[in-house]
């Protein structure tokens, strides 16, 4: 999007304001469709340093994602964690992982987390 959807970013905004991590949202950027849940960027933040510190191999990254402070204005990035990438019948990865998307590149999105059923 050339001009990021305005009640994406007010959205973004309810979930940054009110520290909710219970916001379900699926979108489409670069292609690739992302769902799962929305958290504030500082509890997304804090998340992947956690994993990062935990790991043996990139710990040593895990202070660039606490070492910032909130930026003035509107949100102009969605952080979703418990997350999965839609491809085929599957979601990547099946547990669920931590994305960082820029409003900006959505090109498409609705309420709710999908997920692919047999039945």
């Amino acid at each position: 999007m050339s001009k990021p959807d305005e009640l994406l970013v007010d959205v973004a905004a309810l979930v940054e304001s009110g520290h909710s991590n219970q916001m379900s949202l699926t979108v489409v950027a670069g292609g690739a469709v992302i769902t799962g849940r929305l958290a504030p960027e500082a509890v997304w933040r804090q998340r992947v340093s956690e994993v990062l510190a935990d790991s043996a191999r990139l710990g040593e990254f895990a202070a660039a994602f606490t070492a910032t402070a909130r930026k003035e204005g509107p949100p102009t990035h969605l952080h979703f964690h418990v997350a999965r990438i839609l491809q085929g019948a599957v979601g990547i990865p099946e547990t669920g992982g931590m994305y960082r998307v820029a409003i900006e590149d959505v090109s498409a999105w609705t309420m709710g987390d999908f997920s692919y059923s047999d039945h």
